[in-house]
């Protein structure tokens, strides 16, 4: 399998490269040069396999022959084995025909462990193999961020260093990743929103000189690797309820585009996926888009779900490709008119091909309380505020012809106590791992909205760490 830029400037390379490359050194952001395709046959073959074997079969394609099948499944095996629940990515039914995908299960009790696991692992292994060291550098809107340094924390080839925005994520998430003492983790509390630090690291890695002193890498979502080890939950869930014989819907709440990108790569890949929804919040870029080709950039608000304020949706640009038929030019002039004027223009022909493809929804914060209370009261339920959202828009968008609508449950509702205690008059617990999070001391700095303060930060991390 090889991997081009969406951009069109940029080396071409294996799996292995993409995934210590991250982002694109032309700014743009890897896909495979072609789609792999299973048949219904492959898809009955996963049919009641462990998740991990599913999960390795599926990305088995993508990978190709940078990393041998048996090390791939071995990782991925070692990758699921503590999870905190024995499915690793449970169904829960909550209404007929609605069902929760729970994600959650992982260390850090979010929807990001599942392919964060694994890439830790992808890059110790490539790593080694190339007697390498790395300085992985990453964006968080709150879930990421933690997620990274659970996978990373004291691995000895790479350097971890998260920015996110102060203030602008719940408390426990944010101890979450400044209570981990590991020496080669930092934190960067960045005056600014999450699309503030996003532009930092893209502009990081822009810094040619900067990207080869540090070897940066990457493991947002911009990493193709994160992408494609979220495409098995997609399969797995659609296998239980009856796929490839029957057509499964997912709704997704949504900030990066990431995750629902997976699930559009299941279903490109031949997976009968009938319909694909996208919940937003408030920051509703992607919602205005569909519904009246608006894509304009607005200031970020805050809400209850904040892994969502985000306005600049980074892996649309990897469906815009797809849209513009793989076009390098008219995708670069695209995300060069969006960057610069804050508005990215289309043709209404590749507006409804997206439509096509993706529905849209959206809920404020007093609607996501409300949904909620009504899940809890209508089922005993409780979702966080973004799985709420998730359910929100399946409910709001059911498939014709009676599919299975599944929506994604993206994170623990411990994760959000102020929020559900809001809802439900109940503050959810953390579970016994993390019982004492409240209780550890933080280590982490903050910084100005400055390209050159936060890049002088991470230098001194991984210098004090080589040191």
């Amino acid at each position: 399998m090889r991997y081009v830029s969406t951009r069109g400037q940029a080396p071409v390379r294996d799996f292995s490269g993409v995934l210590l490359a991250g982002l694109a050194e032309d700014g743009g952001l890897y896909v495979p040069e072609t789609w792999p395709e299973f048949g219904p046959a492959d898809w009955r073959a996963l049919r009641g396999r462990p998740y991990a074997e599913v999960a390795a079969r599926v990305m088995q394609p993508f990978v190709g022959g940078a990393i041998p099948f048996t090390t791939l499944a071995a990782l991925v095996r070692d990758a699921y084995a503590g999870w905190g629940h024995e499915a690793v990515a449970p169904i829960v039914q909550l209404e007929h025909n609605l069902f929760a995908l729970e994600l959650f299960h992982g260390p850090t009790l979010a929807f990001k462990d599942m392919a964060m696991q694994v890439l830790g692992r992808l890059f110790d292994h490539v790593l080694t193999e190339r007697d390498a060291r790395v300085a992985i550098i990453g964006a968080t809107s709150g879930d990421t961020g933690s997620a990274a340094i659970e996978a990373f924390a004291g691995r000895a080839r790479a350097d971890v260093v998260i920015l996110h925005p102060a203030g602008r994520t719940s408390e426990v998430q944010r101890r979450q990743m400044t209570t981990v003492m590991a020496p080669n983790v930092g934190n960067i509390a960045v005056a600014g929103t999450f699309d503030d630090c996003q532009d930092l690291v893209k502009a990081m890695f822009a810094d040619g000189d900067f990207r080869r002193e540090l070897h940066l890498s990457a493991v947002n979502s911009i990493n193709w690797a994160r992408v494609a080890a979220q495409v098995p939950y997609y399969v797995a869930a659609a296998l239980a309820l009856g796929a490839p014989d029957r057509e499964v819907a997912f709704a997704v709440p949504t900030g990066n585009f990431g995750n629902v990108l997976a699930a559009w790569v299941a279903r490109r890949m031949g997976l009968p996926v009938a319909r694909l929804v996208i919940g937003s919040n408030r920051n509703d870029i992607l919602f205005r888009f569909l519904d009246a080709n608006d894509m304009s950039v607005r200031a970020v608000e805050p809400s209850l779900s904040p892994s969502m304020d985000i306005q600049v949706s980074s892996n649309f640009e990897r469906l815009l490709f797809e849209l513009l038929d793989r076009d390098p030019a008219a995708t670069t002039a695209a995300m060069t008119r969006f960057r610069t004027e804050g508005r990215m223009g289309v043709t209404e022909a590749v507006w409804h091909r997206a439509r096509s493809l993706l529905h849209a929804f959206r809920l404020d914060d007093a609607g996501t309380l409300a949904e909620i209370r009504r899940l809890n009261e209508a089922s005993g339920y409780v979702a966080d505020p973004h799985s709420a959202i998730g359910i929100a828009a399946a409910r709001a968008h059911p498939c014709p012809g009676g599919a299975p609508m599944v929506a994604v449950a993206t994170a623990h509702p411990a994760k959000f106590p102020d929020a559900i205690g809001r809802a439900i008059g109940q503050r959810p617990p953390l579970p016994p791992r993390l019982a004492t999070l409240y209780d550890r001391p933080e280590r982490y700095t903050r910084a100005p909205r400055d390209l050159a303060a936060i890049e002088a930060l991470v230098r001194a991390t991984v210098q004090r760490n080589a040191a």
